[in-house]
């Protein structure tokens, strides 16, 4: 049984995060609130201002969508195509259960089941390609192990093409992106806050047409604008060039960071671009954050690199404010009981979505999004 519970008219602490504006040197406490923030790492017009918690959880128990994805273990399939779809109910390989198709094909669903003896943590704004069309995971959940077919929500991300690739059904993660996708923040802004199919697509086609000015080698810009898929855009030669020539050194100094403060258990980021806060993620664990890092680096340095120059530089104050700044006028909650509840804040110019795991002895929250509105 799925609850949605909303409230409104009263200020929502979410989470007061007092940081601290130093980098963390040894033996030093984080703030009382759990969270502190390091010197900002900068390339180009991305400045990434790694955080700390003070408290980190065992998340080793979550398989993340690139994992399942890579061993088989979770299969994802259009809607109307679930009969390929099977729950493994014992260890014995022949114990297999066809399972019955839901629907007919839809843009905006798709069905997914999870084999593996592990739960599994989705994000809003991860890619997955194939099927009709590729899509982009709406919003952030778990979904139990061993679980019956389970009907997504997702948005398209391809609206040139409706029909199964290489006369298949099932789905990916985006080809040459061993890590997997995950979309731009603007993307998954229009995916997690404005949950409109139309802003969704408006968003895409004008990330592939500033990318295509971005781009310089001759037949590049036409290759870039040709498609219809962000995943086809994002894995042009020219464009991963632009996106690596920002994201590569903010990577490699943040796991540098990670693993300097592993023990002091970095677990997000706040985001700016062209000087301008505009994002920001945390987890429950390093680990956690470091299974993600990759491709959460290269959507912020798409956004960058998309996005026309305005000046100026964020600084340590300005990721401060946005980080404690949490509280929210109105939130709507939505929950499976015993598995994960998904909440969703409004605050003056922003938005808050906070997923908290339900399961036994892991009742803590997995990930938090914080975007600019």
């Amino acid at each position: 049984m799925r609850l949605v519970v909303v409230v409104a008219g009263t200020a929502l602490l979410v989470l007061a995060a007092v940081v601290v504006p130093c980098v963390m040197q040894a033996g030093e406490a984080p703030s009382a609130s759990g969270y502190s923030l390091l010197s900002p790492l900068r390339s180009c017009n991305l400045t990434v201002f790694p955080v700390v918690a003070s408290k980190s959880y065992d998340t080793a128990e979550f398989l993340t969508l690139d994992e399942g994805l890579r061993s088989g273990d979770v299969v994802v399939t259009e809607a109307g195509q679930a009969r390929g779809l099977i729950r493994r109910r014992s260890d014995d390989p022949a114990m297999i259960h066809p399972v019955r198709p839901i629907r007919d094909a839809e843009v905006n669903r798709l069905v997914l089941v999870n084999n593996s003896k592990r739960p599994l943590l989705l994000l809003a704004g991860e890619i997955v390609t194939g099927g009709k069309q590729d899509r982009v995971i709406g919003k952030d959940r778990i979904v139990p192990a061993e679980s019956d077919p389970v009907d997504l929500s997702v948005f398209c991300v391809e609206p040139g093409r409706w029909v199964a690739a290489n006369g298949k059904n099932e789905f990916s993660n985006a080809p040459g992106m061993e890590n997997g996708l995950l979309a731009s923040p603007v993307v998954r802004s229009k995916t997690m806050a404005a949950k409109d199919q139309q802003q969704v697509w408006d968003s895409v086609r004008t990330l592939q047409q500033a990318m295509a000015l971005t781009v310089e080698a001759a037949g590049a810009a036409s290759a870039v604008t040709s498609t219809s898929s962000y995943a086809l855009v994002m894995n042009n030669d020219e464009v991963q060039k632009k996106v690596d020539a920002v994201a590569e050194p903010v990577q490699r100094n943040y796991e540098s960071v990670i693993k300097q403060l592993r023990d002091k258990n970095a677990v997000g980021v706040v985001v700016a671009v062209n000087g301008e806060i505009v994002w920001a993620d945390i987890f429950a664990s390093t680990q956690l954050l470091q299974k993600y890092w990759p491709k959460l680096v290269r959507s912020y340095a798409t956004e960058a690199v998309v996005t026309r120059a305005k000046g100026g530089e964020a600084s340590l104050k300005d990721a401060e404010k946005f980080l404690d700044d949490l509280q929210g006028r109105h939130e709507t909650a939505e929950t499976e009981p015993g598995l994960y509840r998904q909440a969703e804040i409004t605050g003056e110019g922003f938005k808050v979505f906070e997923l908290k795991s339900l399961l036994p002895k892991m009742g803590f929250t997995v990930h938090m999004a914080k975007m600019t509105d």
